[in-house]
């Protein structure tokens, strides 16, 4: 059964364009870090928070990685974030964090530290301008009201240079809520992936008649150095079902090494 265990293992890695672990000795490799998945809701609760978190334990017991999961903020403490390598924001939504607590990320981040923001992380304390930088851009809407609310698409994958898109394809036709940003951050982040808006009705919810856009560049997924830590933000994961797809698990996996500073982190402009 072990050596089945095994077999599958590494056929979900061949699937996901990563190499796969020799044996135990990869234990102890350069990919061992810790993670934090902080899952709070304060506005409206994606039901694949559960997979998600699942997820990426999953990914933490393949790939050797300690990964703790929570929704209490009180996590939010300068003696317990030092455990950690990245902090993820998991599908978080509304003020999840008061003062003291907010206090205390950026402390962490300063020091070094890392973030990862998967899906509504961007639709996340919208009070609190240092996070906004941080994430790198708020969520304005998505399509809904005047086209469908998930619809295939097709990424474009602007470099293959990072562990976040190293895996991917350069044009990637998926499913997703496609979200649209209240500020473009490609200014001031090196933008990963972009949705290609002729491969689908771009148009959110939040005007009459539809709200626009975000025109030909339209970001997806990014990257940043941000007050003396690292950054990586993706809008992907809205469904469950998002989170057994073995290129989005590539990307996400990436993105956490990338923030936590176990793979090359070549995000600057």
């Amino acid at each position: 059964m072990k050596t089945l265990g095994r077999l599958l293992v590494a056929a979900v890695l061949v699937a996901a364009g990563l190499s796969v672990p020799a044996g135990p000795a990869a234990a102890t490799g350069h990919s061992r870090f810790s993670a934090l998945v902080f899952s709070k809701t304060a506005a409206f609760r994606h039901d694949s928070i559960p997979a998600g978190v699942a997820a990426i334990k999953q990914l933490g017991a393949r790939h050797h990685f300690r990964v703790d999961a929570t929704e209490d903020a009180a996590a939010f403490t300068d003696k317990n974030l030092r455990r950690y390598d990245v902090v993820v924001w998991l599908s978080t939504t509304g003020d999840v964090l008061d003062d003291t607590q907010q206090r205390a990320f950026e402390r962490y981040i300063r020091r070094g530290g890392g973030y990862a923001g998967i899906h509504a992380a961007s639709d996340t304390e919208y009070d609190w301008p240092w996070y906004g930088g941080l994430v790198g851009a708020y969520f304005r809407d998505h399509p809904g009201s005047v086209s469908p609310q998930f619809q295939v698409a097709t990424l474009k994958v602007l470099n293959h240079d990072t562990a976040a898109t190293k895996p991917l394809p350069r044009r990637w036709d998926r499913e997703e809520e496609w979200y649209n940003f209240r500020t473009n951050p490609r200014h001031t982040v090196r933008v990963l992936t972009e949705v290609d808006e002729s491969t689908y009705d771009p148009r959110g919810y939040s005007q009459p008649g539809g709200s626009p856009g975000m025109g030909p560049h339209h970001p997806i997924s990014w990257c940043q150095p941000y007050d003396g830590g690292r950054a990586f933000y993706t809008a992907m994961g809205h469904k469950a079902e998002y989170f057994s797809d073995p290129l989005l698990l590539a990307h996400i996996l990436g993105g956490l090494r990338m923030a936590a500073g176990v793979a090359r982190f070549n995000c600057g402009r």
